[in-house]
């Protein structure tokens, strides 16, 4: 549903389309849609988005946004991440909310994963 002034999808770089759809696939169940050797979109995800084709990802970027999952069971998520090839950069840490870890997708995309279980 498109809501007036909201967020409404979101793109993100990658250097690998094909390993991108695998592993946000593999691990969270998203859906992915083809347009073209330069963009891939994804939907299931929550908020809908696509990625790009580009020579940057979000940790050469410095700075750029930090989408967050969230997961009922923080361990099962970080297995399936890693077994996926995803790299936990972050191990898991509490914070005032819960618990977190961060981890990078194939593409180096910096990415991370809260619980308040």
């Amino acid at each position: 549903m498109n809501e007036h002034e909201k967020i409404n999808y979101v793109e993100l770089p990658a250097q690998n389309l094909v390993a991108a759809s695998t592993f946000f696939s593999e691990v969270f169940g998203w859906q992915f849609e083809d347009y073209g050797p330069e963009y891939c979109a994804f939907s299931g995800g929550g908020l809908n988005g696509g990625f790009y084709l580009a020579n940057v990802n979000s940790t050469t970027l410095n700075g750029a946004a930090l989408i967050v999952f969230y997961s009922e069971d923080l361990a099962a998520t970080q297995a399936k991440i890693v077994n996926a090839g995803g790299i936990v950069v972050k191990p898991v840490f509490s914070f005032p909310g819960g618990r977190r870890f961060h981890f990078t997708d194939p593409n180096h995309n910096e990415f991370a994963v809260w619980s308040d279980k």
